[in-house]
């Protein structure tokens, strides 16, 4: 810990060396008119996502976003503002949201960015193990999976030693959790509101990757200490009294490292991706909440086929100490004792199962393949995307096509379906009653 509190603030206090240096060139460069680039932009859009099993509206949303970009050849600003009034999973909500909302010092060789921000590390396609930066909030559903991207405020540095090749530094002092719903699920439980880590030094992140860029290949390899904003539950009280057991659980946050590797590969008119990481927990024995130490991997094949674009990709984890969970058998029903162990044996063993699934590790191994195909079409008036998504452990499914028609530069109509499922008792077979269901979206951007 010790180490991670001096790594803390050497990041600050190099990036303060950088920037010192900096700000006296920065004042002469923003007095030129002629280096300054302001944009204001934005959108008004209209979503509707519904007609699933469990709700006939899921999200219905208006939105505006207002967007601001101001950069001289050193100073930077950006800020992603966006106001919305929805109707989502039975509540009516008015909402302002921070999409990003950053400043800094950008040149051709330093950055130095503090604020709001969405970075994306890894170079495959919607599974990226190395990505543990920002949140999610997997429950916001519209025509755009980009939409449930998080910011983080996060002090963000990077350092380019050439055109080719880059070090990146992010530190984070606040911890900020996915978002999920475990509460609509048919899980036969209910769940209290989460205790998040407390803000403080010793409980921030830190981050890094050192990446290059070459004609014949991109690789980059990276570093991630801190919490893991995806994150499993605990067991917050049983209550046995009413003789049908009352199982409470509250969403729990675990520490881990990863250590990264990407790459992507242009052989001819293919392309080979790959992504791993490597994540490092502890205590995963005592704490249900912990998953074990894992392997996550991500191999993919990009071809284009005339105007079609074809990404197939394997996804797989290898989970290191792995151990069967035993389910519990009453010996002696007759036996009051008997009855409340097994009782108790029987909750615990349901909720490691339930934390296996969340984090992909109730097989030692598990193989998925992943394949997207899309392409524009009528002068590129039209784009069509399909997502298909097979869990050969799990026995699970998603299928996800998307049609959007651009009626002008500026208006853009998309509609679509979101489909999953999976055996009972899976997190396929949970989320598919919420989650699945039709989608569309009237976007008029300025």
């Amino acid at each position: 810990m010790k180490r991670l509190l001096f790594t803390f603030f050497l990041v600050g206090f190099t990036a303060a060396l950088f920037a010192q240096s900096l700000f006296e060139s920065a004042g002469r460069l923003s007095e030129d008119k002629n280096e300054t680039a302001v944009r204001l932009g934005g959108y008004v859009r209209a979503s509707a996502y519904g007609a699933g099993e469990n709700y006939d509206f899921s999200t219905l949303f208006g939105e505006t976003a207002l967007q601001l970009n101001y950069k001289t050849k050193v100073l930077i600003m950006n800020s992603d503002l966006r106001f919305r009034s929805a109707y989502r999973f039975g509540e009516s909500i008015s909402e302002f949201e921070i999409k990003e909302a950053y400043a800094g010092i950008s040149t051709k060789t330093f950055d130095f960015l503090l604020g709001e921000q969405i970075v994306n590390w890894g170079r495959t396609d919607g599974f990226n193990p190395t990505n543990n930066i920002n949140p999610n909030h997997y429950f916001f559903l519209s025509a755009n999976p980009d939409d449930q991207k998080m910011p983080n405020l996060m002090l963000r540095t990077k350092v380019r030693f050439n055109p080719a090749m880059e070090w990146e530094i992010i530190a984070i002092p606040v911890y900020r959790a996915s978002v999920y719903r475990y509460d609509l699920f048919n899980m036969g439980a209910s769940f209290v509101d989460p205790a998040l880590p407390t803000q403080k030094l010793s409980n921030s992140s830190l981050a890094t990757r050192f990446n290059v860029d070459l004609p014949g290949i991109g690789f980059s390899l990276s570093w991630f200490r801190g919490y893991d904003p995806f994150y499993g539950i605990d067991l917050n009280s049983v209550d046995l009294s009413s003789g049908s057991p009352k199982i409470s659980y509250q969403p729990a946050f675990y520490r881990k490292n990863t250590l990264g590797l990407d790459f992507a590969l242009p052989l001819s008119s293919w392309i080979i991706r790959g992504e791993g990481a490597y994540n490092l927990t502890e205590n995963e024995e005592a704490k249900m909440y912990i998953p074990n130490s894992d392997l996550s991997y991500v191999l993919g094949l990009e071809h284009t086929f005339g105007p079609l674009t074809a990404l197939l990709q394997y996804v797989g984890k290898y989970t290191l100490d792995f151990t069967d969970l035993i389910e519990p058998v009453l010996t002696n029903p007759m036996d009051p004792l008997a009855l409340a162990q097994y009782a108790n044996e029987l909750i615990s063993y349901e909720s490691y199962s339930i934390n296996r699934k969340i984090f992909k590790q109730q097989f030692e191994t598990s193989h998925a393949l992943a394949l997207t195909l899309s392409g524009d079409f009528a002068y590129n008036a039209l784009n069509a995307e399909l997502t298909a998504f097979y869990d050969f452990s799990a026995e699970e499914v998603l299928l996800r096509p998307r049609l959007a028609w651009n009626i002008s530069d500026a208006l853009r109509l998309s509609a679509g379906y979101s489909y999953m499922q999976g055996p009972e008792k899976s997190m396929f077979s949970y989320a598919g009653p919420v989650l699945n269901g039709a989608f569309m979206e009237l976007k008029v951007s300025f």
